[in-house]
């Protein structure tokens, strides 16, 4: 069966009133425009994993665990880690530290990976 986008609406299956940037695990699946499967050749299959393993880079607070590429989509897990007391200094007036929530972290995944593809084959814009 392929996908329909008239006959499969999406929809929200997020939690109304939920904090999605407080500490936890979550399990992601993210798929491609209109579930092409376009993550089957290798190179791209590669630049997606780079993409995936650089969010700590970005996103300080975030840790990663299992994770796989499909044809037409991936699985993920994110862990959102507790920001309280450690090793990194308190926030001060003048040290303002932001913690992103999920939507956040899943969005710049999908357009740091969609860019990066579509620098790499040469077709900028293109929807993945």
């Amino acid at each position: 069966m392929r996908y329909n986008p008239d006959a499969h609406r999406r929809r929200s299956i997020r939690l109304r009133g939920y904090d999605y940037a407080q500490a936890g695990a979550y399990f992601i699946t993210i798929c491609t425009d209109n579930r092409r499967p376009l993550l089957e050749p290798e190179p791209t299959k590669q630049i997606v994993c780079d993409v995936w393993k650089e969010l700590p880079d970005h996103y300080p607070h975030v840790r990663l665990d299992a994770f796989v590429i499909m044809p037409n989509h991936v699985h993920g897990i994110i862990v959102l880690a507790d920001v309280g007391a450690g090793l990194r200094p308190a926030p001060t007036p003048s040290v303002r530290t932001r913690r992103h929530g999920l939507p956040e972290i899943v969005r710049a995944f999908k357009s740091f990976s969609s860019r990066r593809l579509n620098a790499n084959f040469g077709t900028p814009g293109a929807r993945l």
